[in-house]
This record gives C-alpha cells, sequence and structure tokens, in this order.
C-alpha cells in the first residue's frame, strides 16, 4: 500500500481562508446589503480570492489572441512548408 512514498506525498496544501478578506472588494457591498436586512454569508469570503493578486486583473481581447496566436500561427507556417515539401504543387503545361 505504501509504494515506496515517503508520508504525506500527494497531500493537498490549502490556503488559509483567513487570508482573503472582503473589504475593499465588490463582496462587501453585497455584504453591508445583506447586514441592513440581518442576513450574513458565511461563504462570502471563499470568493474574495477572485478579487486579489493576479485574478483582479481584467483579461483583455488581445491577450486572449494574443496567447495561441503566435504558437498557431508558427505551426500553420510549418506545416504548410511539410506539405510543400511533401506533395509540391502539380504543374499544370496548359493541358487538359
Amino acid at each position: 500500500m505504501g509504494h515506496g512514498h515517503e508520508q504525506g506525498h500527494g497531500k493537498m496544501e490549502l490556503p488559509d481562508y483567513k487570508q482573503w478578506k472582503i473589504e475593499g472588494t465588490p463582496l462587501q457591498d453585497i455584504q453591508e446589503r445583506l447586514a441592513r436586512r440581518g442576513l450574513r454569508d458565511p461563504w462570502l469570503r471563499n470568493e474574495a480570492w477572485r478579487f486579489s493578486g493576479g485574478f483582479a486583473k481584467p483579461v483583455t481581447f488581445m491577450e486572449v489572441i494574443g496567447r495561441g496566436f503566435k504558437w498557431g500561427f508558427a505551426a500553420f507556417v510549418v506545416a504548410i512548408a511539410i506539405e510543400y515539401a511533401l506533395f509540391p504543387p502539380k504543374k499544370d503545361n496548359g493541358h487538359h
């Protein structure tokens, strides 16, 4: 059963939920509106990560297009070069 692995191998490290803060995010408005009605969402903090760090920056259209375009275009050029090298176009000498 041990498979020769050290103990603890494969365990997932979960971040501490206390590191995420609602203050300064759009979730703060939701929390305040709920509080006015006497309600509280205990899971709201679990969504705060979406508004901090690298996740806080919105993704632009150019970033989406630019990520794969360079490699896709390079693969296209290589595929065309291989096709022309292995299967050159037939010369039509005007004969039908």
